[in-house]
């Protein structure tokens, strides 16, 4: 799924906080993880398998936790998951899970 600007967040993402390791890997590669946070609320979930794309679409309708996860250049990816209560939304490497 493309980002598109015309639609809002299909959640509330509560608090965003990032891990220091995944804060050092976006700086190293020039990402803002506020753009990726804007993808994460739009419903695009990134690189996931069909499994899990699916298993994100249930959660929007029955309240569970929702992951993104983000290829990164060079190799390497960021994760991004939001806890079911929608109080904390997390930015991390999958080694920080």
């Amino acid at each position: 799924m493309s980002l598109d600007t015309k639609n809002g967040p299909r959640f509330p993402m509560g608090k965003p906080v990032i891990t220091p390791a995944a804060q050092d890997v976006l700086d190293a590669a020039g990402i803002s993880g506020v753009l990726l946070l804007a993808r994460h609320i739009r419903g695009d979930w990134g690189d996931l398998s069909v499994e899990d794309l699916a298993s994100n679409e249930l959660a929007l309708l029955t309240g569970k936790r929702l992951l993104s996860s983000y290829a990164l250049p060079g190799g390497g990816k960021v994760w991004i998951i939001t806890e079911a209560d929608r109080s904390v939304t997390t930015i991390l490497l999958p080694d920080d899970y």
